[in-house]
């Protein structure tokens, strides 16, 4: 027993510092985004010198350094003298509804007055009677924006206080995986946007080796990974999505691979080793992210994957793909279980392209002959997994909302 808590306060022969390898941690310089960097500046300058600009949609897949840029400028602003503008960035994950995202907004800016029990035109009334105070403008960054449950709602209050504030105004910065997320928003909240727009391309290969060099300096002890060992690591990455942070985690785990087994170096064999399941742990903390009718749809995907289509599969190999349209019908059966609305057959299709485009899953076209033509699907992480995400996802949102679900609708707790 004690050679487990000496080994707890063991110095590693690996990590000096492991938190460069996390997605979260800010370098002093983000490769390969100045140009990103340098838009979002521009679109906001009319902001930060006190005029009303244009709010700013900024999009790109998973890992592509939307936040990480966002988080630079705020950053580097706040060393700006006689700004006049406020930021208030919200993780829209957490604050996932009007309500929250205006109390976050009082809380980063009047903590005084951020107490339990006002109502959310109080709340909002005082945001606009603090900007009006001096003609500020109020920077709202929404993180996941596409994940706020009323985001119509939200969308309209915070481009409606431009009307209500005589001096000063209300800017929104909105980052996304999905640009097609604002198909999903009411006409009218559509036309009261008058926004720019920034898509964040994904890392190259060479790009994704440069970063991980520039962590892994930081990151490990001198010596421990060669050159060869990083670019394997950011091909592998490179190949499935340039995702950055795909590639951070094969560092990090083959890092800790080689920490477990007591080494003093890692090989192209520890991040080899690694890649297979860190991409596994990326795609899962994806899943729990997603919006909600997403969720609902891949959640059908796992079900009948499980569970057997009723229709004759198609096997490729020992893989077996579904039709289109019994996930569909999966989807529609699974919200009307649950009480939520169905979406369309045409965003149906969508939530298809935007969950094959984050590499969840595959599809491909059947050709004529099969029950015409249509489209196969296939997941590609294990049903059980995204099964269980999903449903600890689902009741938790259930359980805060105060609400009621079915738990039997066949083959699962919500199948």
């Amino acid at each position: 027993m004690s050679e487990i808590f000496e080994n707890i306060m063991k110095e590693s022969s690996i990590f000096a510092n492991r938190d460069a390898l996390s997605p979260h941690y800010m370098p002093n310089s983000l490769l390969f985004r100045e140009k990103q960097i340098d838009s979002i500046v521009k679109y906001l300058t009319p902001s930060l010198r006190g005029e009303r600009g244009r709010n700013l949609f900024i999009y790109g897949k998973t890992g592509t350094g939307k936040t990480s840029c966002m988080k630079y400028v705020i950053e580097k602003v706040k060393e700006v003298p006689n700004i006049k503008a406020r930021i208030s960035y919200v993780n829209c994950r957490i604050y996932n509804s009007r309500y929250r995202v205006l109390s976050k907004i009082v809380n980063d800016h009047l903590p005084s007055y951020a107490k339990r029990g006002y109502g959310i035109v109080d709340i909002y009334e005082r945001i606009i009677n603090w900007i009006e105070e001096d003609g500020k403008i109020l920077i709202v960054v929404l993180d996941e924006i596409d994940v706020v449950k009323d985001l119509d709602d939200l969308i309209y209050t915070l481009t409606r206080a431009n009307s209500d504030i005589k001096s000063g105004g209300v800017t929104i910065v909105g980052i996304s995986n999905k640009i097609s997320f604002k198909e999903d928003l009411d006409p009218r909240s559509i036309s009261t946007l008058y926004e720019n727009e920034l898509v964040f391309p994904p890392y190259n290969s060479t790009e994704l080796a440069a970063i991980l060099k520039q962590r892994a300096e930081i990151s490990f002890k001198p010596g421990v990974i060669d050159e060869a060992s990083i670019n394997l690591a950011a091909a592998i990455a490179a190949k499935e999505s340039g995702d950055a942070r795909l590639a951070l985690k094969i560092l990090s785990k083959a890092g800790e691979i080689a920490e477990e087994r007591n080494l003093t170096k890692i090989t192209q064999k520890e991040v080899t080793e690694a890649a297979k399941s860190a991409d596994e742990e990326v795609a899962y903390e994806l899943v729990s992210t997603l919006p909600e009718h997403q969720k609902l749809v891949i959640y059908s995907i796992a079900l009948l994957t499980m569970q057997g289509s009723k229709y004759k599969k198609l096997i490729d190999g020992a893989e077996s793909y579904l039709f289109s349209g019994e996930v569909y019908n999966k989807y529609i059966a699974i919200c009307n279980s649950i009480g939520k609305e169905p979406k369309s057959s045409r965003w149906y299709r969508n939530y298809i392209q935007d969950l094959e485009m984050q590499g969840l899953i595959i599809t491909y076209e059947s050709g004529k002959g099969i029950r015409g033509h249509t489209k196969l699907i296939k997941l590609s992480y294990s049903p059980e997994r995204i099964k269980n995400i999903i449903e600890k996802e689902l009741f938790k949102e259930s359980e805060a909302e105060g609400r009621k679900e079915s738990n039997e609708l066949g083959g699962g707790a919500l199948s």
